[in-house]
């Protein structure tokens, strides 16, 4: 049985469709991996603008790191309120080349914001933030009520 492709679209490659799908497929399980962080970013989540997020934690700091390739270090905010730490900014656009015929572009532009639940208190006076090759890691000491003690048992 021969099948024939019916409207198939020559300007467009074949498998753009099956992309879009995969990619639809890859946000869908994000956002089923955490629905309200998903849903806290309100319309960016459809606009595609998300960085991706590590938070890790070692004895004496909470370390946030966030992958921003494209982004000037002067288009980046950070703030913290009340245990959530806040990362805005925005990647400008590229200059659209004359000359060149776009057949895809799956790089974002555009503003961003990320909100990170931090897992233990910090001290906000002490965080600092460094940014190289496109990886923003912000440290955020603990408090000293967050740091784990080791207690001494007496005997009798």
């Amino acid at each position: 049985m021969d099948m024939q492709i019916i409207n198939q679209r020559t300007d467009q490659p074949r498998w753009s469709t099956w992309d879009q799908l995969f990619n639809l497929r890859d946000e869908m399980n994000r956002l089923m991996e955490n629905p309200l962080a998903e849903a806290s970013r309100g319309t960016e989540f459809f606009n595609g603008w998300i960085p991706a997020v590590d938070v890790l934690e070692d004895k004496n700091h909470v370390i946030v790191r966030v992958e921003l390739p494209g982004v000037k270090k002067e288009d980046i905010n950070i703030s913290l309120h009340e245990g959530v730490l806040s990362i805005t900014g925005e990647r400008t656009a590229r200059e659209e080349d004359p000359q060149h015929h776009v057949y895809r572009s799956e790089r974002f532009y555009g503003r961003f914001h990320r909100m990170v639940n931090l897992p233990k208190p910090v001290a906000a006076d002490k965080v600092k933030a460094s940014y190289k090759d496109g990886l923003l890691s912000v440290t955020l000491p603990k408090t000293e009520e967050a740091k784990p003690r080791q207690i001494e048992v007496n005997l009798g």
